[in-house]
This record gives C-alpha cells, structure tokens and sequence, in this order.
C-alpha cells in the first residue's frame, strides 16, 4: 500500500501574504498575535489545498517565517551566545538571529546547495547545546491534527542540519550528534 504525501508546500502564500505579514512584524505594525494569525490561516489553506489534492498526509514542518534550517534551529534552541537567548526561542529571539540585533550580527546567509534559495547558517562550537522548544512544530501538528488531518512531518535531518552549520574546522561537529538526537 503506496500513500501519497508531498516533501513541502509553498508557504509564501497565493498573494505573498506571508512577506507582507512578516514585514509588518518587522515594521511593528503587526504583533505576534498579528503574525501567527496568518501563519495559522496560511497552513490551513495549504493543508486544505493538500487534501483536495487526494494526498493521504498534510505536511507539517514545511512552514517557515525565515527558512527550514532556522526552524531547526530554533526548534533545538540552539541559538549562539552572543544573542542572549534563552531557551525557548520566542517570535523576537528568532527574528534577531536571522537579521540581528545592535549588539549581535545576524546569521550568515548561505546559498541552499544549488538554487537560488537560502539558508540562514547555524553557528557550532563547543558550548552549543540543545534543548527542544515545544512551542514551534508540536503545536502546529497539533493545528492539522485539530483540522482533521492525517499528518507527516518534514524536519531536516540532524546529519543535513550538522553539515550545513558553520564551525571552526578543527571543531568535530560530530561530537553533537549524539546530543542533537537526544533532543
């Protein structure tokens, strides 16, 4: 027995509403409540669009307000020292690593493998630590499971997420697997 899902669903939206919504954020003409709005109207239309399309799961983990391997790396709470960050990383705490702050720089940017997509670069050192933040994916397989949807969730995986971070080369980012799967 085949079941068809797809990997990822666009998340920009039919009219661009998730740019428009994450720039008001930014612009503070939106606030959180604002912004998740959206984000929760944006994944329903999608999930629903997915199941008209006859797929047997709706994917979930494919929504981002910045780009997958950032979720991931909010989703692990890993975010380097010098933001402050605590664990969880909230709505702010995620913005500021992906543009930056006065006192911390963003992360870097990184073209994903061959596209003209990006990716913002998680940072590894020796201190880095992983805690799962329960407040980014759990709740939205708990919106599509509320919607009626069978559910398939897409993260990257801890080996992709591992690689494509920056370290110093005489760092073995492999040493964080093992804590990378625990969390």
């Amino acid at each position: 027995m085949s079941a068809a899902h797809v990997l990822g669903f666009p998340r920009i939206g039919a009219r661009r509403e998730l740019k428009v919504a994450v720039e008001s954020y930014w612009k503070g003409k939106y606030d959180p409540v604002d912004l998740h709005s959206v984000g929760r109207e944006l994944r329903a239309r999608h999930w629903a669009l997915q199941k008209r399309a006859g797929l047997d799961y709706v994917t979930v983990g494919d929504f981002a307000w910045y780009d997958h391997l950032h979720n991931a790396t909010a989703l692990l709470s890993s975010a380097p020292a010098r933001f402050g960050l605590k664990s969880p990383i909230d709505l702010d705490g995620y913005f500021a690593m992906a543009r930056g702050t006065p006192e911390a720089p963003a992360l870097t940017m990184r073209t994903w493998f061959d596209t003209n997509y990006h990716y913002l670069v998680p940072e590894l050192d020796e201190n880095t630590a992983f805690v799962l933040n329960r407040y980014g994916l759990l709740p939205e397989v708990r919106e599509a499971l509320a919607l009626g949807h069978p559910v398939k969730v897409v993260l990257p995986g801890p080996l992709t997420w591992l690689w494509l971070a920056s370290a110093d080369e005489r760092f073995d980012r492999l040493r964080l697997l093992a804590p990378l799967l625990d969390a």
